[in-house]
């Protein structure tokens, strides 16, 4: 964990585009969402969210389809109770999802 954390530090001290994923499979799968409260023990809460979103379509080569508000964009879209900018946690526990849009 501190080897995967401190690696985090150095590529985002470099400038380096990471887009967030999770390869946790099985009965780990239920935990991928704690992803978020692990990176941001070294990222800044905005980091870790655009990793999540623009950055993320940019490392696909997918940058206005994917991880933006915009026309013509896939329509995926979570409302939470609370500001995950504040708090990370949010983004971790299902009961401050308000609203789940898929494919909207």
């Amino acid at each position: 964990l501190d080897a995967g954390l401190s690696a985090l530090e150095m590529l985002q001290s470099a400038g380096v585009t990471m887009g967030y994923g999770s390869d946790l499979l099985g009965q780990m799968q239920g935990h991928q969402s704690e992803e978020f409260l692990l990176r941001g023990r070294v990222l800044k809460p905005r980091d870790v969210i655009r990793s999540a979103t623009v950055d993320a379509a940019r490392v696909l080569n997918m940058e206005g389809l994917i991880g933006t508000i915009a026309p013509s964009a896939h329509a995926d879209l979570i409302a939470v109770y609370g500001n995950p900018l504040k708090d990370l946690a949010i983004l971790s526990d299902p009961a401050r999802l308000r609203k789940i849009i898929k494919g909207g």
